[in-house]
Parts: C-alpha cells; structure tokens; sequence
C-alpha cells in the first residue's frame, strides 16, 4: 500500500497530525501498536492551556532541592533505582531552567501556544467535535496568601507581556465559582482563555474517526519496522507493509528507541504521571479543572468522576509503576472537596516526553529526506497538537508555515 505520508503514533499528537494531513487532501496512513491515544493522551489533566507560555523549569530553591531529594514532596517524586539513567536528562534540564534559558523558551513558545485554542477549534469543528471543547478556563488555588501573592508576581512579570488572561479571586468570589470547595482555600487566579475536556480519550477518537472518514487508514503496526528505502520509507503493519514519500515520528516517548539507531542523539527524559478518578460526596460537584497550588495536584472534572492527577515523577520510562504520590495528595484532596473512594482500582500510569528546553521536536530530520519529527512536548502533548498539526500539515504540503520551526528543531542540540 502506497500512501503520501506516513504518521508513526496514533497519540493526540499523531492523530491531530493525520487529520490535518487528511484535509489538506494528503492520503495518510496513521500506524499505531494499539488504538487512537491509548497511551499518553489517555491521562492528562485535559486542558488546552494557551497561558502556559513559560516553562516548568528545574527549581533552584535549595530547601525545596533537599525535600525533593528526599522524597518528601507530593508533587515530586524520583526512583533512586533509576538516578543514573535519569541524570544525564536531569543536568541538562537543570542547566536550561536558568532565567535565559526559561524567556528563551518562552519566546519559541509564544507563537504555538497562541494558535492552540484556534487549532484545536478547527480540527474539532471538522471531526464535529467543537461540543468537546468545554470553555471557562481553569483555577489555579492557593491555602496561602503569600503563595498567591507570590505567583501574582510572578504572572505580572513573565506572563502579562504574553497578553496572558486571568482574573484575581479572594476567598468568597472562589467559593462563589465553585460552592463544593472548602474554606481551606484563601483565593486563587483563574485562566479565562483555556478550554477544559471531561474525556481527552475522546477528542483523540474522534480526530481518529473524522480522519478516517477521509480516507486515512489507521493500521496497527510496529514503528521499529521503519525503513528508508529509495523512494521514501516503509513500515510493517498487520494488514502488510505500507510506504510512502514522507514519514513522521510522533512516537511521544518512544521516539529516541526509533531514532537512536539512526544516529539521532535525542536527550529526551519523561515526567510520569498518573491518575485516578473519584467520586464526589453527596450533591459536590466541580465546574472548573483545580490545581491546589500549594500542595502540587489537580481535581479536574471527568466522565468518569472527579480525576485526581499527580505532579511528575522522575523515573525510567519502563520502571515499574510506583503511583505513591497518589496516595499522598488523595488527603489534601478530600480538604479541598467532598470526595468519596477512588472509582478504579488501580491508578492509570503515563510518560510525559520532555526535552531539556521544555520545547518539543518538530520540524524535518536533519540527515534524512522525508523524515519529519512531531515529539517532545512534554507538558503540553494536548494543548500543542492543533498547533504542531497545523506547523508540520504546511512544511510537508510545502506551504509557508505560520511561525518559524528553527527553534523546534532537533539541531538545537548538536
């Protein structure tokens, strides 16, 4: 089977790509080991954050170092097992989150970021999806006024320049939003521009199902089959090998296991993080995604309940599972809101794919003709997709693309 552009990873990220790819009249084949955003994009905090403009940078506060280092914080937590594969990623990260090296990524940020809730409203629009898009941004809440006073600060300095939206709430306009949460809060600042989700799972599927209706095939298949061959690449799939002039890695945290071989030194590491739904207590309930900023979690309001996600956890991507942190913030959690038990068993599990920069890889392979990447974005793999789709769906057409891709590109490393 002979197609125009292969898409390797059937995540939010590849999925977004492959629908994209599909309206501008391109034949995709969308290759995935399971289904649509089964991996990564299945657990996130569902939000489309267009005021996430700075990046999570590598603290310097050395108390803060130590209760790191000691495991004793909630939203961070490492596998000591795992520190020297981990540390390389680790140094680098560290050395970027400087003040430089943090408005250098803001800049290269500014433009994605500010097309993301427009992207997302036209590949939703396409799928008949835009009802997903839940309006009404998010809060961000704090058990301290001097916490809050201090991201104040924060946010006028590095976020007002960006034209960032948000709005200051004491204790009773927050409780006035949102009458389930309790006193322990004192005030918090809400995000007005994002868009929430109730089941991101969902928005992948129906990208998924619009790109088919297209056209697109989406084969399962094993992306480690890649090869160049003289007139563009192939990959193995069950229904047979598919090819095609142009290629995409969008396998999120599996991208340097593919590229390592092909002499690509990709410094990816991955934040973990995990989730599990709860159920509210009696008539509770929850409008807006809450971050409880003092303690480093997120109640977000879900399908399946009221989902309760961890901070990052810095450990091997394949290690196993360790979901402690859940277990630490589920009390704080009950503070905050009426909750009652947990609706799995188990938490769910993912990897964030992160960059030393916190910016991803996007843009052409810089030793390979037809190879494109589409990886990397740590954080922000469901806020980005719309946005990367859009930057990859015109350099392959060979349209102009809406910003520049230099700063995405993996050569910033080399």
């Amino acid at each position: 089977m002979r197609f125009d552009v292969l898409v390797l990873g059937g995540g939010i990220v590849g999925t977004s790509l492959a629908l994209d790819l599909a309206l501008r009249g391109r034949a995709v084949a969308l290759v995935d080991r399971g289904r649509p955003g089964a991996e990564t994009s299945f657990g996130n905090a569902g939000l489309i954050q267009s005021e996430a403009v700075m990046p999570y940078a590598f603290p310097r506060d050395p108390l803060l170092l130590l209760q790191y280092a000691l495991n004793l914080k909630p939203e961070a937590h490492y596998h000591i097992k795992d520190l020297f594969k981990i540390a390389p990623f680790m140094a680098r990260y560290f050395m970027a989150s400087n003040r430089a090296g943090q408005l250098k990524t803001a800049a290269a940020n500014a433009p994605i970021f500010g097309a993301c809730l427009a992207e997302h409203r036209r590949l939703a629009g396409a799928a008949g999806a835009e009802s997903m898009l839940r309006p009404g941004g998010w809060l961000k809440v704090f058990r301290k006024e001097e916490s809050l006073k201090k991201v104040l600060e924060e946010t006028r300095r590095d976020l007002e320049p960006f034209g960032v939206e948000y709005s200051v709430l004491d204790k009773a306009a927050l409780q006035a939003m949102e009458p389930s949460l309790s006193d322990v809060v004192v005030g918090g600042i809400h995000w007005t521009t994002p868009y929430s989700l109730n089941d991101p799972e969902a928005l992948t599927l129906a990208y998924a199902r619009k790109f088919e209706a297209l056209g697109g095939r989406f084969l399962s298949g094993n992306a480690m089959s890649l090869a160049e061959e003289r007139d563009g690449w192939s990959v193995k799939t069950e229904a047979g090998p598919v090819s095609a002039r142009d290629c995409v890695v969008a396998l999120g945290p599996w991208a340097p296991d593919l590229l390592r071989p092909m002499g690509y030194k990709v410094p990816m590491g991955v934040k973990r993080g995990y989730h599990v739904h709860m159920r509210p207590k009696g008539n509770a309930t929850l409008g807006l995604p809450v971050l409880d900023a003092d303690i480093g979690y997120m109640l977000v309001p879900m399908a399946r309940g009221i989902r309760l996600t961890s901070g990052a956890e810095f450990a091997h991507r394949d290690s196993p599972a360790t979901p402690r942190q859940i277990d630490m913030i589920e009390p704080h959690a009950r503070e905050i809101m009426p909750l009652e038990g947990r609706v799995e068993a188990q938490p769910w599990k993912g990897a964030r794919p992160c960059m030393p920069d916190m910016l991803p890889v996007m843009g052409q392979a810089p030793r390979h003709k037809g190879l494109w990447f589409n990886f990397g974005h740590a954080h922000h793999g469901l806020t980005l997709a719309g946005s990367a789709a859009r930057l990859l769906g015109e350099m392959i057409t060979g349209e102009a693309p809406y910003t520049d891709p230099t700063p995405y590109s993996l050569a910033r490393f080399n």
